[in-house]
């Protein structure tokens, strides 16, 4: 007589064999309890015990009055639809974000979508009241939202939770929160900065600082691009030659700027967070008498505007700015009609050369 275990691992043993042969795939509809009961000849009691097992492996999704699914948070597919997506950026006046808005825009419009957009101005207090006005009374399709200080402890992260609850899709664009794991397209700010290190490297530079941004994740990462391609070269790395700035901080840059130059000192180079960095250091460095590139060479992110406003224009990485919200906003949709797709995406992106960076025999 076969064991309550052997029993069960029957259950257990063929799900897997399906999984491994490709007959089931991800998203797929389990039989039901009462179909696996008549299937193996067992009490639907050993058939529900087969199913814990095969959920604690991370291998199913139960949802309630709709059956059992392979995959880890499967949700069902909404059948309700408002043609209207929910978009929340931090900023409306930064250079980055009106391209952003109007790739999303356009790309949703086209595909027969409005957009309703709300503005955090980077303030977890402004992000949590909107995100609590959409769970009230949304009405929409779908969330892609740039999450404020994505760098920093989050108190909204469970009303996020409770939009995927609701089987709403949620993409994050320039950065995300480690803690959900919602996709997000943005620029690949860790690949980037390694090459504006190794840029400057070939220009004969060995003492590389970086000025970053503490409470955004696009900071982190540049930052550890920062490291690995310092490492990468066999650099040793000046702790004082890394300067961390927060929101607040960089919209007063020159009120730092006896800190930042202290900090700053023994470095030939510089790689900057943001063009808006870049450019307000560059103004500070002329009034100190610092000549850009002849003393300090600086390197930067975004290829906006500010890249050519200065005295001297600013080598710098283009952010894809239009094209990311277009992606987004298409990755979005595809969401919306595919619950199994994944929405992540990453731009690369090349120097743009200027007259920022000397080239150090």
């Amino acid at each position: 007589m076969q064991s309550q275990e052997a029993k069960y691992m029957a259950v257990v043993k063929w799900v897997m064999e399906q999984i491994q042969s490709g007959v089931f795939k991800t998203g797929d509809k389990l039989p039901s309890e009462n179909e696996l009961s008549r299937e193996f000849e067992l009490s639907r009691q050993t058939v529900r015990h087969a199913i814990d097992v095969l959920e604690q492996k991370n291998m199913l999704t139960r949802i309630r009055g709709s059956g059992t699914y392979l995959g880890v948070g499967i949700r069902e597919v909404r059948k309700e639809r408002y043609q209207n997506i929910a978009v929340i950026s931090t900023y409306v006046d930064s250079y980055i974000f009106p391209p952003v808005l109007k790739g999303i825009e356009k790309t949703l419009s086209k595909a027969g979508y409005t957009m309703q957009v709300a503005f955090t101005g980077n303030r977890i207090e402004k992000e949590g009241e909107i995100l609590d006005k959409l769970l009230e009374k949304g009405f929409i399709d779908g969330l892609i939202v740039e999450p404020a200080k994505s760098a920093l402890p989050n108190p909204n992260l469970d009303s996020y939770r409770r939009l995927a609850k609701r089987q709403l899709p949620v993409l994050f664009f320039n950065s995300s929160y480690p803690q959900l794991q919602f996709p997000c397209v943005a620029l690949h700010d860790e690949l980037v900065a390694r090459k504006a290190v190794e840029y400057l490297i070939r220009a004969g530079h060995r003492r590389i600082g970086g000025i970053f941004k503490c409470d955004d994740g696009q900071g982190h990462l540049r930052y550890l691009g920062f490291i690995k391609a310092m490492k990468q070269a066999g650099l040793g790395i000046d702790r004082r030659g890394i300067v961390w700035i927060d929101t607040e901080s960089q919209n007063d840059l020159e009120a730092w700027s006896d800190y930042l130059f202290n900090r700053l000192k023994d470095c030939t180079a510089l790689v900057c967070y943001n063009d808006e960095v870049a450019y307000l250091l560059s103004g500070i460095c002329m009034k100190r008498g610092i000549l850009i590139p002849e003393d300090l060479s600086l390197v930067s992110i975004d290829n906006s505007e500010l890249a050519s406003l200065g005295e001297v224009s600013i080598t710098s990485f283009p952010h894809p700015m239009e094209a990311l919200g277009k992606k987004a906003a298409e990755n979005m949709i595809r969401m919306i009609e595919n619950p199994y797709f994944d929405g992540n995406y990453l731009f690369d992106s090349e120097a743009v050369e200027r007259n920022s960076i000397r080239v150090r025999v």
